[in-house]
């Protein structure tokens, strides 16, 4: 059975001060959970996050990473770099990369490599606009996502993935799938892995992270193949996501 895995990423916001109280009063509240959990922060954080997370079952990860190992790419962070941080878990192909910095599916995969390389678990990201879903475009647009890492990779690699869909019109809109359309496209995913390899299909996490919260996180969860959440703005609220944590019981 795959035990659950809750994600926070706070994506480009945080401070010191700030998450010092957010991260203080996360693990005070994390007696009884029984899902694994993370929380993906900007670079500059990862220091403080490692130092404030010691000792606790919270997980420290990144947010992006290059798919070069070092040289002259003046901004970039090699997975290497990470390591050092004791980062566990590093975001890759999330849709505001893919979307702002035109990042492909190619890309994504090697990124998805260079994480597997040095030791940490990429969680590599799908998902489709509104446009494309209104298109009837949805499966196929997620199944050339993740099929550009099933390619790269071999089954001992892709066992070591975890899959996040996050349709792109729930993410930071107050929308959000309900759990029977989450449910199929999660399903369509796994039944992709199976294509690959039944072992891999049943052992692969498959999040789902398009505006989870505490209201709707226990239903989302419940469903066979959502095996838990990789949650934006309600892990920026103690919390919020605590509830998304517990929830996942």
């Amino acid at each position: 059975m795959r035990s659950k895995l809750v994600v926070g990423n706070w994506k480009m916001n945080g401070s010191r001060a700030a998450n010092a109280e957010l991260l203080s009063n996360i693990v005070a509240g994390l007696d009884g959970a029984s899902a694994a959990c993370a929380v993906c922060v900007p670079c500059v954080y990862l220091h403080q996050t490692q130092e404030l997370l010691a000792g606790s079952p919270m997980k420290v990860g990144a947010q992006d990473v290059s798919d070069k190992a070092c040289g002259a790419f003046t901004g970039e962070v090699a997975a290497s770099m990470l390591v050092e941080y004791d980062c566990q878990y590093v975001i890759v192909g999330h849709s505001e990369r893919r979307a702002y910095h035109m990042e492909t599916s190619e890309l994504v995969a090697c990124k998805a490599e260079a994480v597997l390389r040095a030791g940490m678990t990429p969680i590599v990201c799908v998902g489709e606009t509104l446009e494309e879903r209104d298109a009837g475009q949805t499966n196929a647009v997620v199944s050339e996502q993740l099929e550009a890492v099933l390619k790269l990779l071999d089954e001992a690699d892709v066992a070591k993935l975890v899959v996040a869909y996050e349709p792109v019109w729930a993410i930071g809109t107050g929308k959000t799938a309900t759990p029977a359309m989450a449910q199929e496209v999660h399903a369509a995913l796994r039944a992709q892995l199976r294509a690959h390899s039944a072992e891999v299909a049943d052992t692969v996490p498959l999040l789902y992270g398009g505006s989870m919260k505490p209201d709707n996180a226990k239903e989302l969860m419940a469903q066979p193949d959502i095996d838990g959440g990789l949650i934006g703005g309600a892990a920026l609220k103690a919390a919020d996501f605590l509830a998304i944590i517990h929830a996942a019981r």
